[in-house]
């Protein structure tokens, strides 16, 4: 996204952040045309102060680093502060997260990334994921990236074609010779 947008990059690690004083003073930090990258946000820092009771507040002290400012951070008065921002968050568990931090306006879209399967990484029929990223990154031209990226799959489906025809006439010259081994023992 960072190359294609031309934006700088920026990881943010919440767990270094103590305060929302803090968070609002590294977010005016940041240049415009900027990617925020907070990974893992799930387990960085404990954001479920929703749950506490009004009295419970006191014990977090005037210093610490609250849902409600993170909150502000994404979308609130702090987030208009600068000039075309995206945020990226990286999560395991997104069922930890605060529904509130999941609305639509704070974080728009949710991509899954799962495990590879044996077919996705699969280096002698398809190419695994690392050197279709390899394509992608081969052009700063978004169209000329994918089109490498598709003349790259096309020419690992003519391999792997070609080695599944290899396979398979082996595979009946075997029966074949085993068919006539038998006719000859009998």
């Amino acid at each position: 996204m960072a190359n294609y947008l031309k934006f700088d990059v920026y990881d943010l690690e919440l767990a270094s952040i103590y305060s929302n004083h803090e968070l609002r003073r590294v977010l005016l930090s940041t240049t415009n045309h900027s990617i925020l990258v907070i990974e893992d946000i799930d387990c960085t820092v404990d954001l479920k102060n929703r749950k506490l009771k009004d009295k419970d507040y006191s014990q977090l002290g005037p210093n610490k680093l609250t849902l409600s400012g993170l909150l502000n951070f994404i979308d609130g008065l702090w987030s208009s502060c600068g000039d075309e921002r995206i945020i990226v968050f990286t999560t395991n568990h997104k069922d930890r997260l605060d529904p509130a931090l999941l609305r639509s306006g704070r974080m728009d879209v949710h991509i899954h990334l799962s495990y590879c399967t044996t077919s996705g990484v699969d280096r002698e029929r398809r190419g695994d994921p690392c050197r279709g990223s390899e394509e992608l990154m081969k052009s700063d031209d978004a169209d000329g990236a994918l089109q490498g990226l598709v003349n790259f799959l096309k020419r690992k489906k003519v391999e792997s074609n070609k080695t599944e025809d290899e396979i398979e006439e082996s595979t009946e010259k075997a029966k074949r010779q085993k068919t006539d081994e038998g006719e000859e023992t009998e």
